[in-house]
């Protein structure tokens, strides 16, 4: 059973990987074998140190996904460092709080940019190589709002929405090539992008009583999920979006 779920000798790619969600797949990606390109708009030094302490390879590159020469550089950086892409992890994403009625146009395209366009042509670029080998994964990061509509947060919605639609009309595409394409929805995460829920006292009181759980996610609790559908075990899954929400949805 081990071996379903072993990465020994993949390559993996993770956005986003400075911190929070992206710091706690990578983590787990390598501690199930992979070796891993690390992206993010800083350096994701912490994350690399990790990575290497459990003997795996960690590589950390600053792009800024918001311009789409990054594409590019992530999928050149990934090729000439390890030779191959097994695994995209499409965790980026940003965030804007603003009611509707006051939203701007740069708010809404720059979450989008980062949040759904971004993943889209990273897919791209990835797959023609995994298309050569006819093999890869790749792992988008939706979210409760690609069911939800959410509140204050409109673009942000949207561009979840997109990524749940992306992960399913890549699969539809691409699944016979032996690409497998999916997402992980996480519920409410203890990152930076929640930390106004948190430390509002109300907001934060309303939140954890509808949680089944009773406790915000943490990274870690990504590890398994991410594991899972970068390894063999998910082989035969392919445009699911797997949420990971403490029971959110479910009540």
């Amino acid at each position: 059973m081990n071996k379903l779920f072993d990465l020994t000798g993949k390559v993996a790619i993770v956005t986003g990987a400075s911190t929070g969600l992206g710091y706690g797949m990578s983590i787990g990606l390598a501690e199930a074998g992979a070796d891993i390109l690390l992206v993010d708009i800083v350096p994701s030094t912490e994350t690399e140190q990790e990575i290497l302490k459990l003997g795996r390879k960690g590589f950390s590159i600053i792009a800024d996904l918001a311009q789409m020469s990054s594409i590019d550089l992530v999928i050149n950086s990934a090729l000439d460092k390890f030779g191959k892409i097994d695994i995209l992890v499409n965790n980026a994403g940003i965030i804007r709080r603003t009611p509707a009625i006051d939203f701007t146009e740069k708010d809404w395209d720059e979450v989008m940019q980062i949040n759904s366009k971004a993943v889209f042509f990273l897919s791209q670029a990835a797959a023609k190589d995994m298309i050569k080998r006819k093999s890869g994964k790749i792992i988008n990061i939706a979210s409760l709002l690609s069911f939800q509509g959410g509140i204050l947060v409109p673009s942000y919605s949207a561009s979840k929405g997109a990524v749940a639609q992306i992960t399913k009309a890549l699969a539809n595409e691409w699944a016979k090539y032996g690409l497998n394409i999916n997402a992980i929805a996480p519920g409410y995460m203890a990152t930076n992008n929640t930390k106004a829920l948190r430390e509002d006292p109300v907001r934060s009181k309303q939140i954890l009583e509808r949680i089944p759980a009773e406790r915000w996610g943490t990274p870690d609790d990504l590890k398994g999920a991410v594991v899972f559908l970068a390894s063999k075990a998910s082989d035969y899954v392919n445009g699911h979006i797997l949420v990971v929400d403490g029971g959110w949805l479910a009540r």
